[in-house]
């Protein structure tokens, strides 16, 4: 999955038909089942005290959050190929090498993508995080900045930027 300037998202047509499949599921049997666990626990009585009831009603609004996101994702994506960067730098959907503080021994590679397409084979940052932001339109050789939770800033080199093939 990669997202340009435009807020358009690209999929693969595998990424896109896993996701398209995720919604219906959870649109249709698994709203059901939730719904299902809800009436079983209303059943039990006394609502405040009810932990069953409670833990239902918690995965249904988490599961309702999920129908939305993806909904929004599906009706803003693209199947196939995002465009290269014109000018070769740094932007989602690229596998990204670099090296912490300028150290060529400290490197770490991951993808630059959103948390949909995450794989176990690659670690994966959104192209939102504060590494993703500091990245996105650095050219390889350059050093880019990004701001750290505790409100410090790190520097990276980039020193690697493909296109992800997986």
């Amino acid at each position: 999955m990669t997202q340009t300037s435009e807020n358009v998202t690209w999929l693969t047509q595998e990424a896109y038909n896993q996701l398209k499949a995720e919604l219906e599921y959870l649109s249709g049997p698994a709203r059901a089942e939730v719904v299902a666990k809800i009436a079983a626990a209303r059943e039990e009585g006394d609502l405040r005290e009810n932990g069953g009831y409670h833990a239902a009603k918690e995965e249904q609004g988490k599961q309702e959050l999920r129908v939305r996101q993806l909904t929004q994702l599906l009706e803003t994506a693209k199947v196939g190929e995002a465009p290269a960067s014109a000018d070769g730098a740094v932007a989602p959907g690229m596998v990204v090498t670099i090296a912490f503080d300028g150290d060529e021994d400290d490197t770490m590679t991951f993808l630059l993508a959103s948390r949909e397409y995450a794989s176990a084979d690659i670690e994966t940052y959104s192209p939102q995080s504060p590494l993703g932001t500091g990245v996105i339109g650095h050219k390889v050789g350059e050093n880019a900045e990004y701001e750290l939770p505790n409100g410090k800033k790190a520097s990276v080199k980039i020193l690697k930027a493909e296109p992800y093939s997986g």
